[in-house]
Formats: structure tokens, C-alpha cells, sequence
């Protein structure tokens, strides 16, 4: 593969991945509406339990988180017109990474996949033909791209896949343990061989090698359209059999930027010239956002999941280093927590009632979450402060991980009213086996 990031290449990809991804983000901001997620997550909870350092962040009072998305929608079909396309790509980046941001309740790695590829393509002239931009400012309309546009996309997607692989590298991934633990549920009268172990161990492995091998797979010609096949089935059985988001459809139409420019021009844009060469023309601006964004950008992207390798515990039970590192479906918790209040003037200690702040999906959610819980205890501690009684708050958390056997997750003698949260080193309260 002849990479020089300057050359200029057909952007058939480009346009036909806006396009498409346009549709994409369309229908999550649409879905998160429709399906309740919003009333559920934003609208119903007295508060949420946003990342930390930004618990300022809190959705919108009343109804105004419908508002939110409404203006997303708008945005999104902005961008599959392509009008006013800096503009609206940018401003749907802001919107889904404040509703990303403000809410764990539900954690979702592809929801902040979809940040990542929204900044990526708010560098990229993805407007530069089959957009109302190009109408109506003949000026920037163009055929073609600087093919680090299209090394970008690739580098991202083959990053998410990669660390995607090594997370696996676990024993209970590995002998088949927590793919039962997923297939089991899923069995019927002509899929009894769900629950058969043999199967476990290759759904595994298939799941193991599929992530690890698809981009070089889909890089190399030879073996390309053997792949995008694998690619399909894989994918589609993962949306109908476990329900998992977004991810392989959007994974589907990251295959444009794996085929030649042309084929891809050949099968969205008949209609459109076929370049006459490919020419390196050297951009100030280009050379400018390869310096000084895509690198730093990339090097955080690879170092980032390589966190929790320097942080003392496993993260399957302390999940400190597990968040922005692509550890997708690893494995299944179950647990409860307590919180012990002891009121410093009148020596009285009760068990709090959770219900009084939190829902139930906010509760299960905390469950196993140190950063949760932690923060859990920081909103009991202000909501005692407010009437004038200091208090200790300590925790008796005890979790399960892929069915095996209870742990105590937090230390029950540590006041978590006056710990302190580390987000790059291990927290000493937060136990794992």
C-alpha cells in the first residue's frame, strides 16, 4: 500500500461514509427518544452520575433533554445533505459528547466511538461533492481528498479492533465461560447447540480471531471479499443475537474505506468523473492537522487501553483503566452495595436508603462500579451537609463477576465522604481478588 498522506484520491468513501453515517447518528439520537432512553437515563433522574470532575454536567431541567436530541436530529440530517457541514458535524460533536458525559447509568464503548469519528470527520472535507455545500459554493467542490483522510478512518477502526482482541486474552473468555454466559439465554429448539460447551469455546475463539485478524484480512486484496462476507455474517449475528448497539452497522459501512476509491465510486456515484491522476499536492493546512492533531491524537488513542496494565488489580473487578480502552462485552457482574451513615455529632449510624436519590437502573448500574459508588457516597455526604450534620459514609459492596464467586469490592472501613478519587492510579479502598 503506497501510503503518502498528501496524495490526492478519489473521495468516493469519504462522501458515501457521511452519507451514511449521517443516517447513523440520525437514528441513535432518534432512538434514544423513541425508545425512552432519554425519559429513562436524563429526564427521571434527580441527578446523574456524570463523569467525574464534571458532575456539574446535568441534563436539562423538565423536558428540555428532548430539545437536546431534537436539535441532534437536525444536525444529523445536516450532515447527510451536507449543508452548512462544519457546522452541524460540529455541533452534534458537542451535543452527544455532553449527553455521553453526563450519564454512566448506561455505558456504551461505540456511543463514544461515535465522538471519536465525529471529530475525525469534522477535519475532513466530507462536503467536498453530493452536498448542498458543494451546490451552493461551487468553489469547494472537488473529487477528490488527501488520502490521509482515508488512513485516519482506517487507523481508528483497526485501533478499536485490535485492543478489542487483546482484552480477550482472559481465561474466562478464552475456555468459553462468558460466551455461555451470553449464549445460554439465546438458546431455542433450532439453536440447542447454544448451550453446548464445545460451542461456547468456538464462539470464543471465532469472536477472538475475528477482531484480531478482520483488518489485515480486509488491508490485503486477496483475501478482502472473503472478509467483508466474514465481516456481514458475523456482524448481523451480532444484531439479532445479542442486541449490542450500534457497532456493526457502523462497522459495515467502514468497509468503503477498505476497497479501492474507484470501486467504491463505481457503486455509489455512477454518475460521478473518475480522476485523472493522483497527484501530491502538499497542504499547509493538511501537514498542520497531521502534526499537530492526528498524531497527539492517535498516540492517546493507543496508549489509553494500555491503562489499566500500569494500575495495581484486575479490572474485571475494579474497572478502573476499563473506560475509553475497547474492553466490549468481557463479562457479566452481579452485586449489591450498602451505605452506612454515621452522624459525627450524634454517633447515629443507619443504612441509607438508595431510593431516596437514585432509580432502580441507577442502582444496578452503581453496583460494581467503585467510581459509582464513590461518587454515590459524595452526593450523601452534600446531601447531609445541606441541613447541617456531617457525616461518614462508608460502603459494603460485594460483586460477582461471569457468575463466580462474591468478592468485597470496597474497603467497609474506609469513610468514602472524605476519599479521594485517582484516576490514573489504583484507588487503595477498591479490593479485587
Amino acid at each position: 500500500m503506497d501510503i503518502r498522506l498528501n496524495q490526492q484520491i478519489d473521495n468516493s468513501p469519504l462522501i458515501a461514509f457521511r452519507i451514511m453515517f449521517g443516517f447513523i447518528i440520525l437514528w441513535q439520537a432518534t432512538k434514544h427518544m423513541i425508545y425512552g432512553w432519554v425519559e429513562r437515563l436524563l429526564v427521571r433522574p434527580k441527578f446523574t452520575f456524570s463523569f467525574i470532575w464534571i458532575e456539574w454536567l446535568q441534563p436539562l431541567p423538565g423536558k428540555g433533554m428532548y430539545g437536546y436530541y431534537g436539535v441532534m436530529c437536525v444536525l444529523a440530517l445536516m450532515v447527510i445533505a451536507g449543508f452548512r457541514y462544519r457546522l452541524a458535524i460540529g455541533g452534534f460533536t458537542i451535543l452527544w459528547t455532553g449527553a455521553y458525559l453526563m450519564q454512566k447509568t448506561v455505558y456504551n464503548n461505540h456511543h463514544y466511538l461515535l465522538i471519536l469519528i465525529c471529530f475525525l470527520m469534522f477535519l475532513m472535507p466530507a462536503n467536498a461533492y453530493a452536498s448542498a455545500d458543494s451546490r451552493l459554493n461551487p468553489s469547494i467542490k472537488s473529487l477528490t481528498m488527501p488520502s490521509w483522510c482515508r488512513y485516519a478512518m482506517l487507523l481508528q477502526i483497526g485501533i478499536v479492533y485490535f485492543y478489542a482482541a487483546i482484552a480477550k486474552l482472559y481465561p474466562d473468555w478464552m475456555d468459553g465461560t462468558f460466551t455461555g454466559i451470553l449464549l445460554n439465554p439465546k438458546a431455542t429448539a433450532y439453536t440447542l447447540f447454544f448451550r453446548e460447551k464445545w460451542f461456547h469455546i468456538v464462539f470464543a475463539w471465532a469472536g477472538f480471531l475475528f477482531d484480531l485478524l478482520i483488518v489485515p484480512l480486509l488491508l490485503y486484496r486477496k483475501t478482502r471479499t472473503i472478509a467483508l462476507i466474514g465481516a456481514v455474517i458475523f456482524h448481523t449475528f451480532n444484531w439479532f443475537s445479542f442486541e449490542i448497539g450500534v457497532f456493526p452497522l457502523f462497522s459495515l459501512t467502514m468497509l468503503v474505506f477498505f476497497y479501492p476509491p474507484d470501486v467504491i465510486r463505481k457503486l455509489f456515484f455512477r454518475r460521478k468523473p473518475r480522476i485523472a491522476g493522483h497527484e501530491e499536492t502538499p497542504s499547509v493546512q493538511g501537514k498542520r492537522i497531521i502534526r499537530y492533531v492526528l498524531i497527539p491524537y492517535f498516540i492517546i488513542q493507543m496508549l489509553l487501553p494500555l491503562r489499566h496494565h500500569f494500575i495495581q488489580g484486575d479490572v474485571l473487578y475494579t474497572e478502573e483503566g476499563h473506560r475509553l480502552s475497547w474492553r466490549m462485552m468481557l463479562k457479566t457482574k452481579k452485586g449489591g452495595t450498602d451505605f452506612y451513615v454515621t452522624d459525627l455529632a450524634k454517633g447515629k449510624k443507619i443504612v441509607f436508603d438508595k431510593s431516596s436519590l437514585l432509580l432502580k437502573g441507577q442502582v444496578s448500574a452503581m453496583n460494581g462500579k467503585p467510581d459509582m459508588i464513590w461518587q454515590m457516597a459524595q452526593r450523601i455526604k452534600k446531601e447531609y451537609e445541606k441541613k447541617g450534620i456531617g457525616v461518614t459514609v462508608h460502603a459494603e459492596a460485594w460483586i460477582s463477576v461471569n457468575n463466580g464467586p462474591m468478592h468485597l469490592l470496597i474497603d467497609p472501613n474506609i469513610d468514602l465522604a472524605k476519599a479521594e478519587w485517582k484516576h490514573f492510579t489504583h484507588n487503595e479502598w477498591v479490593l479485587s481478588p
